[in-house]
C-alpha cells in the first residue's frame, strides 16, 4: 500500500505563506520602471528632440509603449540604425516619416534606464501648458525647432567664449539681438566686423567703442544659413528650455509627479521572513531529527559568516559619498566637457598626493563661464547650477559684472570633504602609479566621468591592493632597467611574465614602513 505524506496544519500554513510571498515578490519585481529616474534620463537625453504631448523634432512619446513592444523600443533606442538595417518595417517607416533624419543611438543606456524612461512616458505625462503661462511651443510660433537646435550648437562652438544670452561677458548679451539689428546688419557684422567698421557704418563703430575697442573675431566661414540659425537660437532659446507648469494636488513630488519609493529594502525583509518560516517549518512541523541538526549547523555557520563579514567591513568606506560645499559634477567636467583629470589634479603625476585644485584653477574656465547651459533635471535645474558657480565667485571674490577680481576682498577657502582616506600606517604614492605604472585614474577611482557626485568606488583594502599587484604586469617598454630585472625575476619564480607582486609589490615594507 502506498503511503501518503500528511502535512500538519502548521506546515500547511507555512507553505501557503511561502507561496504567497513568492508570488508577491515576482509581482513587485515585474514593476521595474522608476518614473522619477526616467524623467531625469529623459530630460538629459531625449528632451532636445522629443516632448510627451506633441511633436518637436521627433514624435510625441506619451504612451509610446502602447504603440510598440518593449523589446522593439529597447532595440530602437540603443541603435535605431542597426534596427533599420535589419529590415524592420516599423523602424524604416519612422525613418521615412521624419525626413530620413536618423535618431542619435544611445548604446550607453542600460535596459533599466530605458525601462525608467518608458515608466515616465507611460504613466507620468507632462502637465499641459495653461493659457498665458510658460513658453509657447515652436509649432504655435511657426519656428523651425531644428534650426534653433542647430543654432545652439553653432553658438556654443563659436560665440559662447565671449557672449552670453543674458548679461555681458566679454561682448554684449545677445538675447533677442534680432530685435535691435536687422538680419543683413548682423550678417555683415558676424562675417567681418572689421571691414564693416571700415565701411563707416555708424552702429558698427558705436558697438566697437562701447566694448572698449575690442575687435570681435571675424567668422567668414559661417554660411548665411548658419547665421540664421544663430539668430533663431538667440531669439527662441526658450523653446529648448521651457518647462511645463507644476500640477496642483496632494501626494506628489516637487515637480508635480507622484513618484514611487526607490527603496528596495523590502526584498531583504522578504528573504528574512522566508528563512524564518523555513526554520519554523523544520522545528515545529518536522519530526526529522537529522534535518533539525543540519538546520542548526547551517544557522550557526551562517551567523558566524555574517559576524565575520560585519567585523571585516569596519573601516571599509566603499560607496562613501559626502555632501560637498559646492555641487561640483565630474560628469559635466570630465565626462561632457572631456577635461583631463590631471588638469585639475596636477600633483598626481609628480607627488604622493593628487592634490585638491585651488579656486584659481576653477577660474581659468569660470572667468568666462558664469552660466550653465547643459542638460537639467527636475531636481537640478539651470538656476541651481548657476547658483553653484556663484559660490566659486564668492569664495575668490570675482565680480561677474565687471569681469574683475574685487580689490581687498578676503578670500574664503572652499572646504571640500575628503572622500578617499587611507589609514596613517599605509603608504601610497600617486606618482608611482600614475607616472611609472601608467595607470588611469579610473583604475582605482572608477568611472568618475559618469559621476555627478564622486564616491569611493573601490574597497581600498590591503587585499584589494595586493590583488591588483598580483594581476598587473610590469611596464617594460623603453625601460632597460626593468627589462633586466624582469628577466631575472621570471627565472627566479619560474614564470613567463613577472607581475608587480614579484617586483616587491607584496612586501610588507613597501606600504608599511
Amino acid at each position: 500500500m502506498k503511503s501518503v505524506l500528511q502535512h500538519t496544519k502548521i506546515q500547511r500554513f507555512i507553505l501557503s505563506s511561502l507561496s504567497f510571498i513568492l508570488l508577491f515578490t515576482v509581482h513587485l519585481s515585474a514593476q521595474n520602471g522608476d518614473a522619477k529616474k526616467g524623467k531625469g534620463i529623459f530630460n538629459a537625453n531625449c528632451a532636445a528632440c522629443h516632448k510627451l504631448d506633441k511633436k518637436l523634432i521627433g514624435p510625441a512619446l506619451e504612451g509610446i509603449s502602447e504603440k510598440r513592444t518593449k523589446e522593439w523600443l529597447h532595440a530602437w533606442i540603443k541603435d535605431n540604425n542597426a534596427l533599420r538595417a535589419s529590415g524592420d518595417a516599423d523602424a524604416i517607416a519612422i525613418y521615412e516619416e521624419f525626413n530620413k533624419m536618423p535618431m542619435t543611438p544611445f548604446p550607453q543606456l542600460s535596459d533599466q534606464d530605458i525601462d525608467d524612461i518608458l515608466a515616465y512616458t507611460d504613466n507620468k505625462p507632462e502637465a499641459k501648458p495653461q493659457s498665458g503661462g510658460g513658453a509657447s511651443s515652436a509649432a504655435a510660433l511657426g519656428i523651425d525647432s531644428l534650426q534653433v537646435v542647430k543654432g545652439k550648437k553653432i553658438f556654443n562652438a563659436n560665440c559662447a567664449a565671449c557672449h552670453k544670452l543674458d548679461g555681458k561677458l566679454i561682448g554684449p548679451a545677445l538675447r533677442n539681438v534680432a530685435d535691435r539689428r536687422t538680419a543683413d546688419w548682423l550678417k555683415a557684422w558676424i562675417k567681418d566686423n572689421n571691414a564693416f567698421r571700415a565701411s563707416g557704418d555708424a552702429d558698427a563703430i558705436a558697438v566697437y567703442e562701447e566694448n572698449n575697442k575690442m575687435p570681435m573675431t571675424a567668422f567668414p566661414q559661417l554660411s548665411d544659413e548658419d547665421i540664421k540659425a544663430i539668430i533663431a537660437f538667440t531669439s527662441h532659446e526658450d523653446i529648448l528650455t521651457a518647462k511645463a507648469p507644476t500640477v496642483a494636488g496632494g501626494g506628489e513630488g516637487n515637480d508635480g509627479i507622484a513618484t514611487p519609493k526607490e527603496s528596495t529594502s523590502w526584498m531583504t525583509y522578504i528573504v528574512l521572513v522566508v528563512i524564518l518560516l523555513l526554520v519554523l517549518w523544520v522545528y515545529l512541523g518536522s519530526k526529522n531529527e537529522f534535518l533539525k541538526l543540519v538546520t542548526t549547523i547551517a544557522l550557526l555557520l551562517g551567523a558566524g559568516y555574517a559576524g565575520y563579514a560585519w567585523m571585516m567591513s569596519i573601516g571599509v568606506d566603499q560607496g562613501y559619498k559626502p555632501i560637498q560645499p559646492i555641487a561640483f559634477s565630474h560628469k559635466i567636467h570630465a565626462g561632457d566637457n572631456k577635461i583631463d583629470c590631471q588638469y585639475c589634479h596636477s600633483n598626481a603625476k609628480h607627488s604622493k598626493l593628487s592634490g585638491i585644485p585651488s579656486v584659481n584653477v576653477c577660474m581659468n574656465c569660470h572667468k568666462s563661464i558664469s552660466e550653465y547651459n547643459g542638460p537639467v533635471t527636475s531636481e537640478k535645474d539651470k538656476a541651481f547650477y548657476d547658483g553653484e558657480i556663484q559660490k566659486i565667485y564668492k569664495a575668490i571674490g570675482w565680480d561677474s559684472e565687471k569681469l574683475a577680481y574685487i580689490e581687498g576682498y578676503k578670500q574664503k577657502p572652499i572646504q571640500w570633504k575628503r572622500i578617499h582616506n587611507l589609514p596613517d600606517f599605509a603608504y601610497y604614492n600617486h606618482s608611482q602609479h600614475v607616472t611609472v605604472a601608467g595607470l588611469k585614474c579610473q583604475t582605482c577611482h572608477g568611472p568618475v566621468e559618469e559621476m555627478d557626485e564622486v564616491y569611493q568606488y573601490s574597497e581600498l583594502t590591503m587585499g584589494w591592493c595586493l590583488d591588483c599587484h598580483k594581476k598587473t604586469d610590469l611596464k617594460l617598454e623603453s625601460n632597460e632597467y626593468y627589462t633586466k630585472i624582469h628577466e631575472e625575476l621570471s627565472k627566479k619564480y619560474g614564470v613567463e611574465k613577472a607581475t608587480v607582486a614579484e617586483m616587491g609589490g607584496r612586501e610588507c615594507g613597501k606600504c608599511h614602513y
